[in-house]
């Protein structure tokens, strides 16, 4: 099953396969906590999370929420109250290009929330926004029903008809590392790549200077 199999795959191995990367600047607020599931998207105007309320009325369990906030990060979107709500609603996490709060709180809870920042005040509740649409996130465009995976190192996005390939490639990746490492331990410290990556590439190595 390939929910199973991205449970124990990375974003590093995933995004070096030709995963979509979302921007450094969306992070985890939750160390250590992975976040694996399919994106429900919502749009929302700068620091306004009404269309937010309006999706997770409507979440399905392990939906991961998805939200472009414009990176506009003055305002919380999200927060304790929202994430225990989220939670009991059973989505797999949060990913927001925006600003949450209540760092503490969600970190108790230990639901996954990425965010670009964390701002001590709260949202409007106005409008306009919109679900289930494209939206951009991280700079990355995703799309309802988009897999997602984030993890300390960042967040990824594969759609439906590439994720079978991107894990099959990502676990591949994933056994050659380890075969690195293996090797490694055998006492094989140089990549067998190496030398002829050097002969053909421009890198200067100065002669050592001599040691008194």
């Amino acid at each position: 099953m390939t929910y199973s199999q991205l449970l124990e795959l990375s974003s590093t191995l995933l995004a070096d396969v030709g995963a979509c990367t979302m921007h450094s600047r969306i992070r985890s607020l939750t160390p250590g906590k992975q976040l694996v599931g399919k994106a429900l998207t919502v749009r929302v105007a700068p620091g306004d999370n009404l269309a937010i309320h309006a999706a997770l009325a409507r979440a399905q369990r392990g939906d991961v929420l998805v939200v472009d906030g414009g990176g506009y990060t003055e305002r919380a979107l999200m927060g304790g109250i929202m994430m225990t709500q989220a939670k009991a609603t059973g989505l797999a996490g949060v990913v927001i290009d925006g600003a949450m709060r209540d760092v503490q709180e969600l970190q108790a809870l230990g639901l996954p929330a990425f965010a670009v920042a964390v701002h001590p005040a709260g949202p409007f509740k106005e409008g306009p926004g919109s679900l289930y649409g494209a939206i951009q996130c991280g700079g990355v465009e995703v799309h309802h029903g988009d897999w997602v995976l984030g993890d300390d190192d960042g967040v990824v996005v594969m759609t439906e008809a590439a994720l079978a390939s991107l894990v099959a490639a990502a676990a591949a990746k994933k056994q050659r590392e380890q075969d690195r490492m293996d090797a490694i331990d055998r006492g094989d410290l140089k990549p067998s790549w190496l030398d002829a990556a050097l002969e053909t590439a421009d890198i200067e190595i100065v002669k050592k200077p001599r040691m008194y």
